[in-house]
């Protein structure tokens, strides 16, 4: 009888501490716009890891690539109202919103991985506000490499670029279209192959990473390598959802965040050359642009700029003063 009663003891123990355990463990979803294959997405992968790992399995994020389970422009949104406690946007599909997310849609205000990044820390108090009174908070931001211009054309201009079926993912992306007469098109990069294939779209302006992750170079021969802007994804969490935590495992979230946007930087940029490399192995021309062609692009530029400090107002030109001072210490 007492050793029945021990087995009995012991298995009852057993049963409330797995119910415990499973009561314990917390699972969010991370929907993400971007192939598995895509660096953004591996990033995401390993920031997931490091944190089940720093956590010992408490906190669970599950990635959902590929608009697997919401579509990009769905993101924020289903982060916002809590359908997703996580998630991964591209800030700049939301200028409708607030200048602050337009802001990384501006042809030729940072042009480089160094100017990029001190847009970035000029603008994050900024977006931490902003974020705030949405319900979400920012975990990282990793920017992708130099935009340029995706085209079956040849284009010593913009005039060359009139009338094209221009793929338009984003407020900037249809504003550079209307600025240089294109005809954009709405297209989400999970589309972008199949758009493309079926001669929806003829030019875009994106990343070498993109061109590649969709194989552009199946449909597109011609790449202009005018490194415009450098766009960035961030990573979101709904505030309710990380209040929820406990102190250790917000302390875990954190830390691997910022790991990630370190590491995603890095990777960004050593990226950069690969791609450019894979693209010509696949068989498209990456050409320098020519002066004429960069002049245009830059006067498209300087009307988007004007464009978005007047939408800014005294916060906008507060931000950019603060993002020529970082520029100007050495």
């Amino acid at each position: 009888m007492k050793r029945r009663s021990l087995n009995t003891w012991a298995l009852a123990t057993g049963l409330v501490m797995t119910a415990w355990g499973a009561q314990a463990q917390t699972k969010w979803d991370l929907p993400a716009a971007y192939p598995a294959s895509n660096f953004h997405t591996e990033n995401l992968t390993q920031f997931a890891n490091d944190i089940d790992k720093a956590t010992g399995g408490k906190l669970k994020i599950t990635v959902h690539a590929n608009a697997s389970l919401f579509k990009a422009p769905e993101i924020k949104r289903a982060v916002q109202s809590g359908q997703a406690q996580i998630g991964e946007i591209l800030l700049a599909n939301f200028a409708n919103e607030s200048p602050i997310y337009a802001l990384d849609g501006v042809p030729f205000l940072a042009t480089g991985y160094g100017d990029a990044r001190k847009l970035y820390d000029a603008s994050h108090s900024a977006m931490d506000k902003l974020l705030a009174a949405q319900g979400m908070k920012l975990l990282y931001s990793v920017a992708w490499p130099p935009q340029g211009i995706f085209s079956k054309r040849e284009v010593a201009s913009v005039a060359d670029l009139r009338g094209i079926k221009w793929r338009a993912y984003s407020p900037a992306t249809a504003k550079i279209a209307e600025l240089i007469g294109a005809q954009p098109v709405q297209i989400q990069q999970a589309e972008l192959s199949q758009a493309m294939a079926t001669g929806v779209i003829e030019s875009y302006m994106s990343s070498v990473s993109t061109g590649y992750d969709t194989k552009t170079y199946e449909h597109i021969k011609n790449y202009y390598d005018t490194q415009a802007w450098l766009p960035k994804n961030a990573v979101l969490v709904n505030l309710k959802a990380f209040n929820a935590l406990d102190t250790a495992t917000q302390t875990a979230v954190t830390k691997a965040a910022s790991d990630a946007q370190e590491r995603g930087w890095k990777v960004s940029q050593e990226k950069t050359e690969e791609y450019k490399r894979l693209l010509t192995s696949k068989g498209m021309t990456i050409h320098k642009p020519s002066a004429k062609l960069m002049a245009d692009m830059q006067q498209v530029g300087a009307l988007m700029l004007a464009d978005w400090q007047k939408a800014a107002g005294a916060e906008g030109a507060a931000l950019i003063a603060d993002y020529n001072k970082l520029r100007a210490k050495k």
